[in-house]
């Protein structure tokens, strides 16, 4: 489908090593004038449900600066963008929050993050056959790590208790892939 929106004019209003912001003027899609904020992430978003043979997942659980809460999340990151493959991140970010290393690696969802002001996209795996290691958290992360039946992270997502949406979506991808209800 053809692009309705027209832009005049592109403003950076911020920038750090993480996000850009951008001030747009726009024709929008009817014809009038418009204004548009943009946030361009500058690394795809990387998400990771570790399974074993026994059924069980992990959660990695950490204050978020950003909404004032805890949050309990499957492990995530993010990929630099043109630096490192995605699945080279879910495998350095498994390992950096849990201490997990997989022999198998499955690609299952690719998703945007509130794409009506950003342009974030990421990806999702399911890792298989986990061997056990010692985390390696990046200086800024004070996480927690529980190993939990999958259905249990399920009940979690059902009950509201998980509210990251990248870890909803992971979970719910990876409960159809593996034909859990």
């Amino acid at each position: 489908m053809k692009n309705p929106w027209t832009t005049l004019s592109i403003d950076e209003a911020y920038t750090n090593p993480w996000i850009q912001v951008t001030h747009r003027k726009v024709i929008t899609p009817n014809g009038t004038d418009g204004i548009y904020g943009l946030v361009h992430f500058k690394n795809e978003a990387i998400g990771i449900v570790p399974i074993d043979e026994e059924g069980y997942t992990w959660l990695v659980g950490q204050y978020r600066y950003t909404i004032e809460q805890y949050s309990w999340e499957i492990p995530e990151g993010g990929c630099p963008i043109g630096s490192e493959s995605p699945l080279e991140s879910a495998r350095r970010e498994l390992l950096e929050e849990t201490g997990l290393r997989a022999a198998q690696w499955e690609h299952i969802l690719d998703f945007h993050t509130s794409n009506s002001v950003t342009d974030e996209a990421g990806k999702i795996y399911i890792a298989r056959e986990l061997t056990q290691g010692e985390a390696e958290p990046e200086h800024t992360e004070d996480l927690r790590v529980k190993r939990l039946p999958f259905e249990e992270a399920l009940q979690m997502v059902y009950r509201g208790e998980i509210t990251d949406l990248m870890s909803i979506a992971g979970l719910m991808r990876a409960a159809v892939v593996l034909n859990v209800k």
